[in-house]
C-alpha cells in the first residue's frame, strides 16, 4: 500500500450529548486546554504525512471551516499589537503545504455515508479516517503515524483497536483476529456492538482507520441498516472477503471525548502535560482534592 496523503474527518454530527454548549459550538470545537478537539486530530494526520484534509460536515456547521480559514482582521490586529506568539498560533493551525477541503453531508446517514461523501476528492488511493471524538495522547509517534507505517509495511488496510472490558463490547465494533502478535493481527471478522457473551474478542475498534480506496465501491453497495444508516463496519466486513485488513493496537491513551467524563479526563491529562501550565494545574488539583479530603494527588 502506498503512503496515505489524504485524511477524512467526519464532523457532521450534532453533538447532542453536550447541549446546550453544542447549540452554537460544534463538539469538534470544544477546547482541550487551549486548542479545539479537531486541531489535535488534524495535527495527528499531518504528522502521519497527510497533506489533503477532507472535512465532511453539514450545512449548518460553519465554525470548523471558519477555524481553518484565514482570519485577516484578527491577524492584522495581532501584528499591529506586536503579539507575535499569538499571531503564529493563528496562522499555523494548518501548515502551508496542507489544504483543507469541505464536503457537505446532506443527510445524517451514518459514518459509512459520511466517508463515502469524500470519494470525489480521495479517488481510489488509500486514505485515513479520523474521528475527532477519539483523542489519542502519546509522547511518541501519534496513533495514525504508527498505523500508516504499519499499512505501508504490510500493504494492507489497518484499523485501530484497543482492549476493552468484556462488559463494554456492546458499545463498540469488535474484531476477531488470526495470529495477533505484538501490536498487530489479521482481522478474520468484525461484529458491530455484540453482547458480551457473543463477542469474538475484547479488541474494540476505535476512531482511526487506514483504508484501501476499494472501500468506496463497497460502501456504495452497502445496504442501510437501522435508522437508514450506512455502516462503515459493514463495508469493512465486505473488504475482508477480498483482501487483508489488520487490527493495530496503537501506543497511546485514548480519551472518548464524545462523553463528558472523557472530555474532562483529556483536559486533565493535557493540562498536566502542558509545558507552561503543568505545575500550576497540578497545584490546583492538589488544592481541590485536599478540600475534598484527598491528601495527595499522587
Amino acid at each position: 500500500m502506498s503512503r496515505i496523503r489524504k485524511a477524512v474527518f467526519p464532523v457532521a454530527g450534532l453533538g447532542t450529548r453536550f447541549l446546550p454548549a453544542t447549540k452554537t459550538v460544534p463538539k469538534e470545537m470544544l477546547p482541550i486546554v487551549d486548542r479545539p478537539l479537531i486541531q489535535y486530530a488534524v495535527d495527528e494526520a499531518v504528522e502521519a504525512g497527510c497533506d489533503t484534509l477532507i472535512f465532511v460536515t453539514n450545512r449548518y456547521k460553519h465554525a470548523v471551516a471558519d477555524y481553518f480559514d484565514k482570519a485577516y482582521e484578527l491577524e492584522q490586529k495581532l501584528e499591529k499589537s506586536g503579539k507575535t506568539e499569538q499571531l503564529e498560533l493563528v496562522r499555523n493551525v494548518l501548515p502551508p503545504h496542507v489544504r483543507a477541503v469541505f464536503v457537505t453531508q446532506a443527510e445524517a446517514l451514518g459514518l459509512g455515508h459520511a466517508v463515502l461523501c469524500a470519494k470525489p476528492i480521495v479517488g481510489n488511493e488509500p486514505f485515513a479516517v479520523l474521528l475527532p471524538d477519539d483523542l489519542i495522547w502519546n509522547r511518541g509517534d501519534g496513533a495514525l503515524k504508527q498505523m500508516a507505517d504499519a499499512a505501508e509495511d504490510s500493504g494492507s488496510s489497518v484499523i485501530a483497536v484497543q482492549d476493552v472490558a468484556r462488559e463494554q463490547t456492546g458499545s463498540y465494533g469488535i474484531v476477531a483476529t488470526d495470529g495477533f502478535a505484538g501490536r498487530s493481527g489479521r482481522i478474520r471478522a468484525i461484529v458491530e456492538k455484540p453482547k458480551p457473551e457473543d463477542a469474538p474478542s475484547n479488541l474494540a475498534v476505535v476512531g482511526r482507520y487506514v483504508l484501501d480506496g476499494r472501500i468506496f465501491d463497497l460502501l456504495e453497495k452497502t445496504t442501510p441498516g437501522a435508522g437508514g444508516e450506512i455502516q462503515l463496519t459493514d463495508a469493512i466486513a465486505a473488504l475482508l472477503e477480498e483482501q487483508q485488513v489488520h487490527a493495530y493496537r496503537f501506543q497511546g491513551t485514548r480519551f472518548d471525548c464524545g462523553t463528558h467524563l472523557g472530555l474532562i479526563e483529556a483536559t486533565i491529562r493535557y493540562a498536566l502535560d502542558h509545558e507552561k501550565l503543568s505545575d500550576a494545574a497540578r497545584g490546583m488539583m492538589q488544592d481541590a482534592l485536599s478540600e475534598l479530603g484527598v491528601v495527595d494527588l499522587d
